[in-house]
């Protein structure tokens, strides 16, 4: 063989062997036995909260939001309802740097819970849009209470996190989206009213000075101005209840973690709901459009102050 021939040899060689080394990896496919039940469905989003049970060699039992495949199945399911069905994860390569897709196939309902009367005494009551919010109290990260009453004239976004929360598409998650939030309205005057809160739902161990630690590494920053704007708290364990209740927050402590839902609330000036997230589908931009609406509808800073002087 030439030199020239050897050469070329050589080239395609080492290309070959680049291409194979750096062709992505299958994606791995896995499929588990799936119980849970109906706790809300999304029809707009194609998806449903569910109250999972255990699956066996995957995860805890939990809520969490699933999409269907195929979405025909999502009409036949109502709150209440116990399914069975597949969980598919679909694994992708750590390279690609995306999250495992995940959806439910072949549901079938295996039970239908009765439905308590609209405004019977175990009703499940979820914050609707113009529904005044009772005037809860807190401890913040400076170990200072606070309470809602304090917020009236601003825009409040409320979320319900505990600091231990392993589940990166739970509580991390929250609090990432509020981050994206808070760098948000604070390069925006038209929301500099906006104020966030975010409250711990486990006040034995998310002590102040645990919620001021969490409150700088989930923003990551130490600037003393990001209290003024995004505040951690808890309440007091008596109070968590009728917290809970208000916001339609489910709270379980299990083996040392806290099974849960996820609930989050745009508050108007005026004390009263703009909008409230059952789960985490929401976007940073839904949030960002509820503040603006909330801040474009709202009297002026002035007639607030007369308002409250004189009602």
């Amino acid at each position: 063989m030439g030199q020239r021939s050897f050469l070329i040899f050589l080239l395609c060689s080492t290309v070959l062997i680049s291409s194979s080394c750096h062709r992505s990896k299958p994606q791995a496919t896995k499929r588990y036995p799936f119980t849970g039940r109906i706790i809300s469905v999304d029809t707009q989003a194609l998806s449903a909260n569910i109250d999972g049970d255990l699956v066996q060699g995957f995860m805890e039992p939990m809520e969490m939001t699933y999409k269907f495949k195929p979405a025909s199945a999502l009409p036949q399911l109502s709150p209440g309802d116990a399914i069975s069905a597949e969980l598919v994860v679909v694994d992708h390569d750590p390279r690609d740097e995306a999250d495992a897709d995940y959806w439910l196939e072949n549901v079938k309902v295996t039970g239908h819970a009765p439905q308590p009367p609209a405004n019977g005494p175990k009703s499940f009551h979820m914050p609707s849009p113009g529904e005044e919010v009772p005037d809860f109290a807190f401890t913040n990260q400076d170990g200072k209470p606070i309470s809602i009453q304090q917020f009236r004239g601003k825009v409040l976004l409320v979320t319900f996190i505990y600091t231990r929360c392993p589940f990166p598409e739970f509580c991390p998650r929250m609090s990432s989206n509020f981050e994206s939030v808070y760098k948000q309205i604070g390069s925006n005057p038209a929301l500099a009213d906006t104020q966030l809160l975010s409250v711990s739902f486990d006040p034995e161990h998310d002590t102040p000075k645990v919620l001021r630690d969490y409150g700088h590494s989930v923003a990551h920053t130490h600037d003393a101005a990001l209290f003024r704007r995004w505040q951690f708290a808890a309440p007091k364990t008596a109070d968590l209840p009728k917290i809970s209740e208000f916001f339609a927050l489910t709270v379980k402590p299990e083996g040392g973690l806290i099974t849960h839902n996820l609930s989050t609330a745009v508050i108007g000036p005026d004390g009263k709901i703009v909008n409230w997230y059952h789960g985490g589908d929401w976007q940073v931009s839904d949030l960002i459009k509820d503040a603006a609406s909330a801040h474009a509808k709202a009297p002026s800073q002035d007639s607030f102050a007369r308002a409250t002087r004189n009602p």
